[in-house]
This record gives C-alpha cells, sequence and structure tokens, in this order.
C-alpha cells in the first residue's frame, strides 16, 4: 500500500478517535493521558495441555490428570518510573480429576515467559496447587496473578512484548503432547 494511502487512513482513524474521545471519559487512565501500549499475550499451543498418566500407556484408565489453559488475562498501567511497565497477569485453567489419581490434591506446572521477538526476556515457573473437592472431578480456577514491571523506552513500548503462558512440560510430554492429535 502506498505510504499516502497509508498516511491517509491513519488520518481518518484518528479523527474518529478523536471524535470518540469525549464519551470515554470515565474509562481508563487520568484526564488527557493515554494508556500504555500492553503486551500481546499467547497461550503456547504445545503446551496449552498437560496430561498426567499413572503409567506408559495413555489409556483412560490411567488418566491421573488432565489440565488446559483456558484464558489469560491481565493490565497494565505506567510503572512507578516513567521507564517502566507493571503488568499484572492471571490465567485460567481448566483441570479434570482422573480415575488413577490418589487423593483430591496434586500440584500442576505452569510458566508465564517474557518475550521480546524470538528472544526471551524473563521465565516465571511455578506449582499451582490444585484440591478437588469432594465429588467434583473438574474445576476451572485461576492461580493467582503475576506481577512483571517491563523496561520500556520511547521507542519500544509494552506493545514489544509477548507474554507467553503454558505447562511447564518436560520433554517426554511435550513429545507425547506433539503427538496427540
Amino acid at each position: 500500500m502506498p505510504d499516502r494511502l497509508l498516511n491517509a487512513r491513519r488520518a481518518r482513524c484518528a479523527v474518529i478517535l478523536a471524535a470518540l474521545l469525549p464519551s470515554l471519559t470515565d474509562c481508563g487512565p487520568a484526564r488527557n493521558q493515554f494508556a500504555p501500549p500492553c503486551p500481546r499475550q499467547a497461550i503456547l499451543g504445545d503446551a496449552a495441555d498437560f496430561e498426567v498418566h499413572r503409567s506408559g500407556t495413555r489409556d483412560l484408565t490411567d488418566l491421573v490428570l488432565h489440565g488446559r489453559i483456558v484464558g489469560m488475562q491481565g493490565t497494565c498501567q505506567q510503572g512507578q518510573k516513567k521507564d517502566q511497565l507493571a503488568v499484572t497477569v492471571s490465567l485460567a485453567v481448566e483441570l479434570t480429576r482422573g480415575p488413577a489419581m490418589a487423593g483430591r490434591d496434586t500440584d500442576v506446572p505452569v510458566f508465564l515467559a517474557v518475550t521480546r521477538g524470538d528472544t526471551i526476556v524473563d521465565k516465571r515457573g511455578y506449582l499451582m496447587h490444585v484440591s478437588f473437592p469432594s465429588n467434583v472431578d473438574r474445576i476451572t480456577m485461576t492461580p493467582g496473578e503475576v506481577n512483571l514491571v517491563l523496561p520500556v523506552t520511547p521507542t519500544r513500548s509494552g506493545a514489544a512484548y509477548t507474554l507467553v503462558a503454558g505447562f511447564q512440560l518436560t520433554p517426554g510430554q511435550m513429545t507425547e503432547e506433539r503427538r496427540s492429535p
């Protein structure tokens, strides 16, 4: 697309945005301030599902636990310093207790990584504790919020980053997940 058409399209968008701004006075940051661009969010496809089996088979009767990351949400705001972006992220995880699970409690390994392009800038892994109530074999839960502070500059906003979430799988689990239909 020629630069002239692209600039005209941007100008039209700016005019429309300027017309809509008065109706958004109660949303977002304080008056005359724009919300900072937030990082993109992604759930890593190969690590979006988690299964533990009692033995090396993938038979349903040997299923201990199945998990799936079903959502990710977050907020961001300017950090305490001008060159920081404060980000809060939470995951929604659906867990199913299998017939081979002994007891009702377990820990599930999850991670949240910050990437910039193809580079992992930060990665945090943690164990999410799960307690299945009596007579309940499937739950959806949010394991808690993760707070991050990302460096920003006039030329690199929060949009330069991507937040990637998944289950922390062993190499064997990763191979099995890639083979699953």
